[in-house]
């Protein structure tokens, strides 16, 4: 089993409703060398452009990013690979971080 800390950004609160703006993640083992990093295209028209500036990204560049389809494969792909047995995620809020996470990979 392999631990996978999951950070996210967000333009919003929820998913669907809002979009994901970048994620990152990394396994958890003593050279932390195993890492993911993406940003992701909006799903959506509507953004809290005060919860978008924490990303430090503006409307703009978001819109300039990844397809999530993509990414969230490559993700699958990234997680597969660097992972042995199932994969754990955990992160510093699972229940905002991963709410994006799921919802992109069911989407």
């Amino acid at each position: 089993m392999s631990y996978i800390v999951v950070d996210v950004e967000s333009d919003g609160p929820i998913p669907y409703k809002y979009s994901m703006v970048c994620f990152g993640a990394v396994v958890l083992e003593p050279s932390l060398s195993k890492t993911f990093y993406r940003k992701v295209k909006p799903v959506s028209e509507t953004y809290d452009p005060e919860a978008l500036a924490v990303s430090g990204f503006d409307r703009k560049d978001h819109e300039g990013f990844d397809e999530p389809k993509l990414v969230m494969e490559l993700f699958a792909d990234w997680v597969s690979q660097n992972s042995k047995g199932r994969p754990i995620f955990i992160s510093d809020n699972p229940a905002f971080d991963w709410q994006w996470i799921n919802w992109y990979f069911h989407t």
